[in-house]
């Protein structure tokens, strides 16, 4: 018999051979594989079961749960939930065959995140697409006399036009005040530039509905003769002007431009902290490189680096694209879409909440839906372009 060395390897020393971490721990690990499968689904189920017995809850009998303990138990309930889950998802793949295990690990844990999205994000986008067919409270279907009712509208038209003025405006605004200040702010001495920066990153921090109030206060009229609350008319009627009701000033679309103006306020500080990190990683030597060819600093910004800080641009651009495709609050809370400054998502609220017309709101959100799509296909695929050239 041969002689079993202190360097043999693990499976001759070990009399029962080699073990499987499984089989070191105790607890629910030592059962039989098939028990500890019955186990993992009962529990699972039971799981999802109770969470759901405990929002229930929540909602017939309000009177037992304030609503501070409603949110605590929520909480608690998510976070233990969630750590059962994973840990019972693992219990069940471990007892299946090593060779099936395996290869569904990493689907398995994943598969909590995709049925949250899918609960959360997917089954409201097909219930929408299905009530869009059907009439005001959602009972029968109408075929396609919503898309009708919404197409032959001239407000839906109107709103189509302001949402595509947004996004040729703010976008592009956004890009070209970002890179500007991100440029400028660069160039000065290390406090002085944080100091900067952070004043207008600062408004990011505000709500849409509170910069719409601070606005509103800026924007505000009050007839000839009283006294002016509104800045912007302060400084007309200090040089002697007449006060505008600016939100009111439809030509040229003027009161839909002021709108715009306050998203383009709020989003410049998010457009300038992505840009200025991408102008810092231009490569200095490419800098030198154009100097020393005799290019101007215009000529090295705009040949040197704009080239290698377009993805940005483009990442920027498109982020904002998808936010002004959806904007909501400024609008609601400034005119409430009144003198032609309606837009589609305010279309939608006024639709659904006001009229209660659940089918055309969802034909209006469906036709917001399409829209949107090519929007995130592209951001997508320069996304993995980018990724791919790293």
């Amino acid at each position: 018999m041969a002689e079993v060395t202190a360097d043999a390897p693990e499976e001759q020393r070990s009399p029962a051979g080699p073990q499987s971490p499984s089989e070191h721990t105790g607890g629910l690990r030592r059962l039989p594989k098939v028990a500890r499968l019955v186990i993992s689904v009962l529990a699972i189920w039971a799981l999802i079961a109770g969470i759901g017995t405990m929002f229930q809850a929540f909602a017939y009998y309000p009177q037992y749960f304030p609503k501070l303990l409603q949110g605590v138990l929520a909480v608690v309930l998510g976070v233990l939930g969630a750590a059962a889950v994973f840990y019972f998802i693992n219990l069940f793949v471990e007892s299946l065959p090593d060779r099936v295990s395996g290869r569904i690990l990493p689907y398995a844990f994943l598969l909590p995140g995709v049925g949250l999205i899918g609960l959360m994000l997917l089954y409201p986008t097909v219930q929408t697409i299905n009530y869009s067919f059907a009439n005001a409270d959602s009972t029968a279907y109408v075929g396609l006399e919503n898309y009708a009712t919404i197409f032959g509208n001239p407000n839906f038209w109107s709103a189509m036009i302001n949402n595509l003025l947004w996004l040729l405006i703010v976008p592009a605004a956004v890009v070209f005040f970002g890179t500007l200040v991100a440029v400028l702010a660069d160039r000065l001495p290390g406090s002085a530039e944080n100091v900067t920066k952070s004043l207008i990153f600062l408004p990011m921090a505000i709500s849409f509905v509170g910069a719409a109030t601070i606005w509103g206060a800026i924007y505000a009229y009050e007839p000839s003769g009283q006294a002016q609350t509104g800045i912007l008319n302060a400084i007309v009627t200090g040089f002697g002007g007449e006060p505008v009701s600016w939100l009111s000033q439809t030509q040229l679309r003027l009161n839909n431009l002021l709108l715009m103006v306050i998203l383009i306020w709020l989003q410049v500080g998010f457009g300038m902290v992505l840009l200025s990190s991408a102008i810092k990683g231009v490569p200095e030597d490419t800098l030198e490189a154009g100097r020393i060819d005799g290019a101007n600093e215009f000529q090295i910004f705009t040949r040197i680096v704009i080239p290698q800080i377009r993805g940005t641009m483009v990442t920027v651009f498109v982020t904002l694209v998808i936010l002004v495709l959806k904007v909501f609050d400024i609008v609601y809370v400034m005119t409430n879409g009144r003198d032609n400054t309606d837009v589609i998502a305010n279309l939608f609220f006024r639709e659904i909440f006001a009229n209660s017309q659940s089918g055309v709101a969802s034909a209006i959100v469906v036709v917001l839906l399409i829209a949107v799509t090519p929007v995130l296909i592209y951001q997508v695929r320069t996304f993995r372009k980018e990724e791919a050239m790293r």
